[in-house]
């Protein structure tokens, strides 16, 4: 079962908290947190990509910038940006996109649960992106992004949430994309112990939704500060990470989509035959398409849009990454005729989280960037849990969760 403990927020005054709140690190690239955060000194985004606040163009993994990182987290704390709570909570953590709303709970987790996977994953993880995180955690010695995990819905879990957030929110703000965040503190002791004795004694597994990097680092730091510790009890706060957790049935996975710079020597007549193998390829038009349904797929190609819809025989639905369209496209099309054959480490293919919209894809073609862009149905929480529990790994690039978490609404320090 998993063990979930409350901590002791370090957190924004609320009056600036729309101010301190940022996307998390991945999600933007150093151009764009620039951008993002010019004229906001508050912003997170000065201790999570602290190059922002260096000449442009050094390397963003040097050690002038984890310097930075260090000097920013003191500044933000001695500025009072960040105060922590002086007793452990629990938060519950809600955002609102496109009138929907899902409700998480923020606390810690423990390292133990990674690696015993009580904390189950989907993706594999890239050594020199965990590494990069890792040095994150040991310089600020703090989980300063949450990750992002769900579990199985509960419905004492949902009562107590219900309850809570008819309070007022310590945090309430719409942040620039639209997107509503919501943030309330637990104080009730008996509250908080319940919460943790049903996640010990009720909920078997929690699922990495997003952050498989983060989650990896802090498990892996943890792990390091226990092995240097003569004096390891088990009750150090070094033994867990932060985490916001979301009941799966509130959850809600979008497309993720792919863009390829050539059609591998063939024209687009010799590539629309080829799809015929194992494809039924309509012509749409000009309009955009979208996907409808499981094993359709979108594909926009000079100037027109085109349905695919793989052929039976094409694919296994008993078997949890065969029945995936990402893994459909990546045999059939990426691999066989594209030859695409690492995902990781192609340089002819590039993913568009569907929260950009398919119009990005049409863009990046017209543009003469890409050759072709594909547009896939979304994977299911279900799909995801499946493959999860059996032990499977999603090829690269499945999953989009949207909204986001935004990060600096809580920081868990590892004192």
């Amino acid at each position: 079962m998993a063990i979930l403990k409350p901590f002791k927020g370090l957190r924004p005054p609320k009056e600036i908290v729309k101010e301190v709140a940022s996307r998390p690190y991945d999600v933007l690239n150093s151009q764009e947190a620039r951008a993002e955060a010019a004229g906001n000194p508050k912003s997170l985004l000065h201790i999570t990509k602290a190059e922002i606040d260096l000449p442009i163009g050094i390397d963003e993994h040097s050690e002038a910038v984890y310097d930075k990182v260090v000097e920013n987290f003191k500044a933000f704390q001695k500025n009072g940006w960040l105060v922590q709570d002086t007793e452990e909570k629990f938060y519950v953590y809600a955002q609102t996109m496109d009138g929907r709303t899902q409700y998480g709970i923020m606390g810690c987790t423990h390292i133990e649960d990674y690696f015993n996977n009580i904390i189950k994953k989907h993706e594999l993880t890239r050594k020199d992106k965990e590494e990069d995180r890792m040095i994150h955690v040991r310089i600020t010695n703090a989980n300063v992004e949450p990750v992002f995990f769900a579990y199985p819905a509960h419905k004492e879990i949902d009562t107590i949430v219900e309850k809570v957030t008819k309070e007022q929110p310590i945090y309430d703000f719409t942040a620039d994309d639209g997107f509503g965040h919501h943030f309330w503190i637990i104080n009730d002791k008996d509250t908080i112990a319940r919460i943790s004795q049903i996640f010990k004694e009720e909920i078997p597994y929690l699922y990495v939704a997003d952050g498989h990097h983060r989650t990896a680092a802090a498990a892996l730091v943890g792990a390091e500060k226990k092995k240097n510790n003569p004096n390891h009890t088990g009750n150090e706060e070094y033994n867990y990470f932060m985490a916001v957790l979301f009941p799966d049935n509130q959850l809600k996975i979008i497309d993720y989509n792919r863009v390829v710079k050539n059609l591998n020597g063939m024209s687009k007549e010799q590539f629309l035959d080829k799809l015929s193998q194992s494809f039924v390829v309509e012509k749409m038009g000009t309009e955009i398409y979208q996907p409808s349904k499981l094993h359709e797929f979108s594909l926009y190609i000079d100037n027109n849009w085109y349905k695919l819809t793989a052929k039976e025989g094409t694919f296994d639905d008993n078997d949890p990454i065969g029945v995936l369209d990402v893994t459909i496209l990546s045999n059939l099309v990426l691999d066989k005729l594209l030859g695409i054959k690492d995902l990781r480490t192609s340089k002819d293919i590039d993913f568009v989280g569907g929260i950009r919209g398919l119009g990005e894809l049409k863009r990046r073609v017209d543009s003469g960037e890409m050759a072709a862009a594909f547009a896939l149905y979304p994977v299911s929480m279900k799909q995801l849990i499946d493959i999860a529990d059996t032990g499977n790994i999603m090829p690269p690039k499945t999953t989009w969760f949207e909204p986001k978490l935004r990060s600096g609404l809580a920081v868990h320090v590892l004192e």
